[in-house]
């Protein structure tokens, strides 16, 4: 998979990350002296913070144990592509690595779902739809997309609309502390100019700054009436052009909240005044994230205690954005590949680097994930129920030694190099360095056990599994955990699908067994003829001292 360094935004060039950890060069296999999985007696996690730009330890003060987390989440106005689901699938590791740690985690990811876009192109369907019911839809899409990518559900995830009586007592708030005024029209405006911190966030420096709002959030209604251009919208005044139910009342007049209003006012109704982590995408560090930190600072909070950004999605080079004409629909992605593939190409590249995406992305990734279930499902066949085991022949069903539970999988002690990687701004490199040998020594046990086990070599290949297991729940990428479960134990032998699999096994098996008469006789040109046959056809065959195995590309 390809990466490239984070890139700094247009406005913050001075702001840009330091380059992300690379792996280690040697990483060891789990053992029995590593350190265990569980709550460390303090957290280790150390973080990239945007707004130090520096990589910082993460020292959550509010609650021992508790760690508090905002996330940027969609704003509801068409499909989610790959550059939505980025974020999600980084903050996701980052959760389940503090969860991991020991440490509980209230992740809050909002939802957008009233903006100038929402009421435009709702207005533009055809036929017209009403705002509300465009917005509802394009939820639901995201959340299939975050569910078909293995993204765990935040523990809140609050919409602007239910949250308008906390919206107009924050405007209210800024008013009343001077750092807000009333336009002509009934448009609310923050003044930049109120905040001696206006720019911290990003680096920058009030009066190099053109205007703090993005074009596409701006009319010329709302220009109008601002006292300096780099002001920006808190309330937006009600427009005859408008639906009327996308207004609502407040003290200085009829209308509906700004872009940056809803986080700060969502931020502080379920995390409270100040809160350990800001997160979203690097493109929304200005003005998104200055506005927002400027409007709680004005409103005399604590706000974010570390702010941590993730980079996007390029599609040759280039930016993935909608406006470019490249963007890739999730839901159209999963027509071609499978989701697991998808999140281990958007989820196994350090948060701060980009994403290269791209056909051969894709191939890699996919052909790693092969690598990675095929493995866990040969030693889920070869450590399945023996002859000798003292269940045998009762009618109750032994548990499986490597389809392990969950919280026995999480309980298993992880390698010193995975966890140090990890703790280093989330490496993964340095923890994907770890999973490739863990995988290595789990093939080679593999192939030494497949031609008759022996006690030792079964219990070897249990402990492999499950340290692989392990290792890949941490990523969100654990093959015999939700989502991914049900696709891996498809590939078990005939049972791939049914009738439609006996019949494809027993066709390609005729082959196998044509090819393996040629070996014998050495006739090397037919076996290699037929081995190019089943490969040409998306058949994938493995050779092991106990005969070949096949699955499918």
């Amino acid at each position: 998979m390809s990466t490239t360094p984070t890139e700094p935004t247009q406005s913050d060039a001075s702001a840009e990350p330091a380059a992300p950890p690379q792996s280690p060069a040697a990483a060891t296999v789990p053992s029995a002296s590593l350190t265990p999985a569980g709550a460390p007696a303090e957290l280790a996690l150390s973080l990239y913070d945007s707004a130090a730009r520096a990589v910082v330890p993460l020292a959550p003060t509010a609650t021992p144990g508790l760690v508090t987390i905002y996330l940027c989440g969609a704003t509801v106005q068409g499909s989610p592509h790959i550059g939505h689901m980025r974020s999600g699938i980084a903050f996701d590791v980052l959760r389940r690595w503090l969860e991991r740690s020991g440490q509980e985690v209230r992740l809050i990811r909002n939802v957008t779902d009233i903006d100038d876009k929402i009421l435009t192109k709702s207005a533009a369907a055809q036929p017209p739809e009403p705002w509300w019911a465009w917005a509802q839809r394009f939820e639901r899409e995201f959340d299939a997309a975050y569910r078909a990518l293995g993204v765990v559900a935040p523990t809140y995830e609050p919409r602007a609309t239910g949250h308008i009586p906390e919206m107009i007592d924050l405007v209210q708030r800024l008013l009343d502390a001077g750092h807000a005024y009333i336009g002509e029209s009934g448009n609310v405006y923050y003044d930049v100019r109120s905040l001696p911190g206006y720019g911290s966030l990003t680096n920058q420096r009030l009066e190099d700054l053109a205007t703090t709002e993005d074009e596409s959030q701006l009319d010329d209604d709302v220009e109008a009436d601002k006292r300096d251009p780099r002001d920006f919208a808190l309330w937006k005044a009600a427009k005859p052009t408008e639906p009327a139910d996308a207004a609502w009342d407040a003290p200085w007049g009829r209308g509906r909240p700004g872009w940056h209003l809803e986080c700060s006012a969502m931020s502080r109704r379920y995390l409270g005044e100040t809160f350990d982590i800001h997160g979203g995408g690097i493109d929304l560090r200005f003005p998104h994230h200055e506005n927002e930190q400027a409007q709680s600072h004005g409103a005399g909070w604590g706000f974010a205690r570390h702010w941590v950004h993730n980079a996007w999605v390029t599609i040759k080079g280039e930016k993935m954005s909608k406006s470019l004409g490249n963007s890739l629909v999730v839901a159209e992605l999963l027509k071609r590949y499978d989701a697991a593939v998808l999140r281990l190409a958007l989820g196994t590249v350090h948060h701060r680097s980009t994403v290269e995406f791209s056909e051969e992305t894709l191939a890699d990734a996919e052909a790693l994930w092969e690598r990675l279930s095929g493995a866990i499902l040969r030693a889920y066949e070869l450590t399945g129920s023996q002859p000798d085991d003292a269940a045998a022949g009762s009618h109750e069903a032994t548990p499986h030694p490597v389809d392990a539970p969950a919280e026995q999988v999480r309980a298993r002690a992880l390698p010193t190099e995975f966890t140090a990687a990890m703790d280093e701004d989330l490496n993964l490199a340095g923890a994907m360095a770890v999973v490739h040998a863990t995988l290595k020594a789990l093939n080679v046990t593999l192939a030494k056990a497949e031609a008759g086990p022996s006690a030792d070599q079964r219990e070897a290949v249990i402990g492999l599994a499950l340290d692989l297991r392990s290792q890949l729940d941490v990523l969100g990428l654990d093959p015999l955990a939700e989502p991914w479960r049900t696709g891996v134990l498809d590939g078990l032998g005939s049972s791939q699908g049914g009738a439609a699999m006996e019949t494809l096994d027993r066709l390609i098996q005729h082959d196998l067994d044509e090819r393996a008469q040629a070996r014998a006789a050495k006739d090397w040109p037919r076996a290699d003829a037929l081995r190019d046959k089943l490969t040409q056809a998306g058949v994938v065959v493995e050779d092991s001292p106990s005969g070949a195995r096949w699955h499918l590309a």
